[in-house]
């Protein structure tokens, strides 16, 4: 056989095909000009190297020579990483979604020569089964029909394309109006889970979004129902299996309703996410007259705690890069027939490596039985908390301090006995987009927990990207990854500059708000839509297949939306600078999607926390002080507690005063360090104390 196509990437999942049998071309010119000259049907595969199924389908039928036979007579055959190419992505997911109502990963299409989808699918066992057709099967009657029905092909391939090109104009323009979000919190509501958390039924994703933005309506409006949702959602997760409960982070998403038995890969993106979901609700003030001193509020802000500080244990222990960086994402197998095993345990395991009596409690808390969850292996038990330590002391006639004890001792018994195992591999691929948004968690969580190594960590990832992944002096913007030879894409933009607005207001080093605005002037020249909005890619970039079309990306799917990350940095761009050609622009991007907005719900939450930024006042919070540890406790308070739309700033008693507003030079009045609170157009007095800044931030302009 020849070299293979895919050994020179850089992708880890198509490096792990290059020995497949399978003749796979990458995305490119090539395999589509191939398919043109010899009028062959394309197979395109996009996948992903954390992907379970992907693995399940390379292994029963990409690394079958029978199949790769058919596959190589009859069809040129693409594969692609999803982690690489979202845009590629993004527009044959929606085109099989239209075709079957359903996509995911492994996605499955057969395209003609010119990239216009007939047939497809998601995983396709060898030879039918779990109700699904037979990959040899579609593969035979599929290739019989390219050449016997050219007809039938183009007529299907046809009514996807114009059903496709229907629904490119899919956002409504419209004016942005408080009812947007009260409709959106409303809608929300209904498709919440009072039993369990979270919304819908199953499979259940943790939807870090849609927290933030009710989170920030119950700050608002103080309503308790928005917060008793963003609660119960987060200490349903905290609980639940989704969560690697003795190495930190959480897994992609739960396959029943009770978040208990996850899809096992973690990934980066989440991760990032929940980290300061989970910060913004532990240091939410509590509700009026509670103070935070019941008991169930300050168990609750417990557990909070200890999940940050297990999501930042993760990303330190397995997925960073000492130099700077952040890895993709920890696979969820180890091999073939593997499903999570690295993460589950039989009873048998665990007596194995603890005591008889930390067996006892471990067994009680995390559920440890001989009837696991895991249909596998029926015997697999996934660790999520079923017993509280006051129940098991009740339970065992002991004391919670003795439980306690006994739980810490197990737990590191069982975490060394895992680490023997063979662990998931890890992609150390360094996505700028995803990069970003760890740059943002990780900024927040040194706050939080007063590391400020994690800080200096982040800053020196910014750099490195800002280095490795930038054009010229930012003149196009970012590349997807260090050295990646694909440029041009929304997502690797906004959230860089999303990240520099955090560097800047965690350092006050203007030069990293100069990087920012740098990045959205190349957004707003290269993505800007004619009728409004930013596209997913670069204007004239342009490519093989369905990449011509246009995407203007309002849903988080399954990051958050470029378009309402994009309208977020605009806003704090203009209350950093008071430059109105920030907030114009801002203003311009959500009318575009204003009239379809309301009805995204859960998928739209970035874009309407984004519409809460323009409609509803920011709170600053500007502190005056040198460069010393008074002035660092109060930068620390204003970045630490919770507050929505909160735009901070540093200033020194001799800063420049020439760009400052008329109240703001008023604050260099020599008195530092002190920290000034205005909400709207109402301003607190001056405090001089972390202690007193945190109540202000927590109290001040707050309905009640």
């Amino acid at each position: 056989m020849m070299t293979s196509r895919l050994a020179l990437e850089q992708s880890s999942y198509l490096r792990s095909a290059k020995d497949q049998p399978v003749q796979w071309y990458p995305w490119g010119r090539d395999a589509f000009e191939r398919a043109r000259n010899e009028n062959k049907p394309i197979l395109l595969d996009i996948g992903a190297v954390w992907c379970h199924w992907c693995h399940v389908m390379d292994h029963e039928s990409y690394d079958d020579p029978n199949v790769a036979a058919i596959l190589n007579r009859d069809f040129i055959c693409i594969k692609v990483d999803r982690d690489e190419r979202p845009d590629v992505d993004a527009r044959y997911q929606r085109a099989v979604q239209a075709l079957t109502g359903q996509g995911g990963w492994p996605l499955t299409a057969f395209l003609t020569p010119t990239g216009e989808v007939f047939y497809g699918g998601t995983y396709f066992p060898p030879d039918g089964k779990y109700g699904r057709p037979g990959f040899v099967t579609i593969l035979t009657e599929l290739g019989r029909m390219y050449r016997d029905d050219p007809e039938r092909v183009a007529k299907q391939a046809g009514e996807i394309s114009q059903h496709l090109r229907t629904v490119e104009a899919e956002p409504q323009r419209g004016q942005l109006t408080t009812q947007i979000l009260t409709q959106t919190a409303d809608a929300m509501a209904r498709q919440f889970d009072f039993r369990h958390g979270g919304f819908g039924s199953q499979p259940k994703f943790p939807h870090p979004g849609a927290c933030e933005f009710l989170l920030a309506r119950w700050f608002d409006t103080r309503e308790a129902w928005p917060r008793e949702i963003v609660d119960r959602t987060l200490v349903g997760m905290a609980r639940g299996g989704i969560r690697d409960h003795l190495g930190g982070g959480f897994h992609r998403y739960s396959v029943d309703a009770r978040w208990i038995v996850p899809h096992f890969e973690k990934m980066a993106y989440d991760n990032s996410e929940l980290l300061r979901v989970y910060i913004h609700a532990a240091t939410a003030p509590p509700p009026p007259g509670e103070r935070g001193q019941t008991g169930e509020e300050v168990e609750t802000r417990q557990l909070y705690s200890e999940v940050i500080k297990g999501i930042v244990g993760w990303v330190e222990e397995s997925m960073s890069d000492p130099s700077g960086g952040y890895y993709a994402s920890q696979d969820a197998d180890v091999g073939p027939g593997d499903d999570g095993d690295y993460f589950t345990w039989t009873p048998d395991e665990v007596r194995a490596v603890t005591e008889r009596d930390e067996f006892e409690v471990l067994a009680r808390y995390y559920d440890v039985d001989e009837a696991g969850e895991m249909h596998h292996n029926p015997q697999k038990n996934v660790l999520w908390l079923k017993q509280s330590t006051a129940q098991i002391a009740a339970a065992l006639s002991s004391s919670p301090e003795e439980v306690e004890w006994l739980l810490a001792m197990g737990r590191e018994k069982l975490r060394a006995a895992r680490q023997r195992r063979p662990p998931p591999f890890v992609d150390q691929r360094l996505y700028v987009s995803w990069n970003g948004m760890m740059v943002s968690a990780m900024i927040e969580a040194a706050a939080f927990l007063n590391r400020p190594e994690l800080e200096e960590h982040a800053i020196r990832t910014l750099e490195r990207l800002l280095r490795d992944a930038a054009e010229p002096e930012l003149s196009a913007g970012m590349r997807r990854a260090p050295g990646s030879s694909v440029r041009g894409i929304l997502e690797d933009q906004v959230f860089t500059a999303h990240a520099a607005m955090d560097a800047y207001e965690a350092t006050g080093s203007p030069e990293w708000l100069r990087r920012s605005a740098a990045l959205m002037e190349v957004v707003w020249r290269d993505y800007r839509a004619d009728d409004g909005g930013l596209l997913d890619i670069a204007r004239g970039r342009g490519g093989e297949g369905f990449l011509e079309q246009e995407m203007k990306p309002a849903q988080d799917s399954p990051t958050p939306s470029p378009n309402g990350v994009a309208a977020i940095v605009l806003s704090r761009l203009a209350e950093h600078t008071g430059e109105a050609r920030w907030r114009e622009r801002r203003d311009e991007l959500l009318e575009a999607f204003a009239g379809s907005a309301a009805g995204l719900s859960l998928y739209g939450a970035t874009l309407l926390r984004a519409i809460d930024w323009a409609l509803l006042p920011p709170t600053h919070v500007v502190v005056v002080g040198r460069d010393d540890e008074r002035t660092a406790e109060l930068r620390r308070a204003a970045r630490r507690v919770y507050r929505p739309r909160k735009v901070v700033k540093w200033l020194t008693p001799d800063a420049p005063t020439d760009t400052l507003a008329q109240p703001v030079k008023a604050m260099l009045d020599g008195n530092a360090p002190r920290a000034y609170v205005c909400a709207g157009a109402q301003c607190a007095a001056p405090v001089a104390s972390p202690e007193e800044l945190a109540e202000t931030l927590r109290t001040f302009a707050v309905a009640t």
